[in-house]
């Protein structure tokens, strides 16, 4: 994703991974804090459910004091996997991404995640290419 009015640059490619194996609220990725920081861009995220049973998903997007809700009691059904973002989801300098799994040790999921800055950082992952 390109915002023509603010200078960015990709510093790096990652993803984020977790298995919930409880039903605890799990951080999934937290946008970095830097001064040079632009923004994150979520473009997927997939959940896998490994389990013979039907699960459902809760993903949530903390940004300072303030919890919104991406997804509530999202269904994933038995022994398959299913993308989330049918669009990128954009996140700013220090906020949470939250997964949390109605039933433990069923679900996993990953993340794509572009990380852009607003100077070129000749140690990005990319600087070679």
């Amino acid at each position: 994703m390109l915002i023509t009015s603010i200078p960015q640059y990709i510093q790096g490619l990652t993803n984020a991974k977790v298995d919930l194996t409880n039903t605890n609220d799990t951080v999934l990725y937290t946008a970095p804090s830097d001064s040079d920081f632009n923004a994150s861009v979520v473009s997927s995220l997939l959940v896998s459910n490994d389990s013979g049973s039907a699960d459902t998903i809760t993903v949530t997007l903390i940004s300072g004091s303030d919890t919104f809700s991406v997804y509530k009691l999202e269904e994933v059904g038995a022994l398959s996997t299913k993308e989330l973002l049918s669009k990128d989801l954009i996140m700013q300098s220090g906020e949470v991404l939250k997964v949390q799994a109605a039933t433990g040790a069923r679900l996993h999921v990953i993340a794509s995640i572009q990380e852009l800055t607003k100077t070129r950082i000749t140690t990005s992952a990319l600087a070679n290419i």
